[in-house]
């Protein structure tokens, strides 16, 4: 059975959006400011080639399909090669080759794909998307790199609203001069003492 894992680059204050500076956040590009060093590179490289699938949103996907198909390297070939799953209403035929639209039945959808693959489907940025993942408990791990830095608003990965749940901390790692950490996390089964 394949696991479902949310990584997100964010802020002290849990703030994700814009990390890498291709939307129109006033801050966006703060992830770019702060170093990870070739470890912090070295994890995401790894996780992306570990992965079996990558299941995004549509905001998600459109900016990766504008942005990857034009890049070379270890890591453009495995996004632009492996299968890419984006939930939408809006999108029907997707450019971005191997890509395949989920509309209706999220949950239900998610559920056939961690039966379809046997390692990890990598969900990066789509917070709503992250959001509705947790509110049916499809999410496995959440793999987040955790910058030093308050950013005092923008899109939170959880939200008010968001489902109450307790997690476990599975590993930590700080990479780079600046103190960038990478903080894995699983939901704790019940009895279970969280993090």
């Amino acid at each position: 059975m394949g696991k479902i894992v949310v990584s997100q680059f964010m802020s002290l204050d849990g703030v994700i959006e814009d990390p890498g500076g291709a939307e129109d956040f006033d801050l966006g590009g703060w992830s770019f400011k702060l170093e990870r060093g070739d470890e912090g590179d070295r994890f995401k490289l790894d996780e992306v080639m570990g992965a079996d699938a990558l299941l995004l949103g549509r905001k998600t996907f459109e900016g990766f399909a504008a942005a990857w198909p034009g890049r070379e390297g270890d890591f453009a070939d495995k996004f632009n090669t492996m299968p890419k799953y984006v939930v939408s209403t809006t999108i029907e035929n997707p450019e971005w080759n191997n890509s395949t639209v989920i509309a209706g039945d999220v949950a239900g959808a998610v559920g056939e794909l961690r039966d379809r693959y046997q390692g990890d489907i990598l969900v990066n940025g789509s917070a709503t998307l992250v959001k509705e993942l947790n509110a049916h408990r499809l999410v496995d791990e959440y793999r987040l790199m955790l910058y030093p830095v308050i950013l005092g608003h923008g899109l939170r990965l959880f939200v008010e609203g968001s489902s109450n749940t307790n997690l476990r901390l599975t590993s930590s790692q700080e990479v780079g001069p600046d103190g960038v950490i990478i903080l894995t996390y699983e939901p704790a089964r019940e009895g279970e003492p969280s993090a």
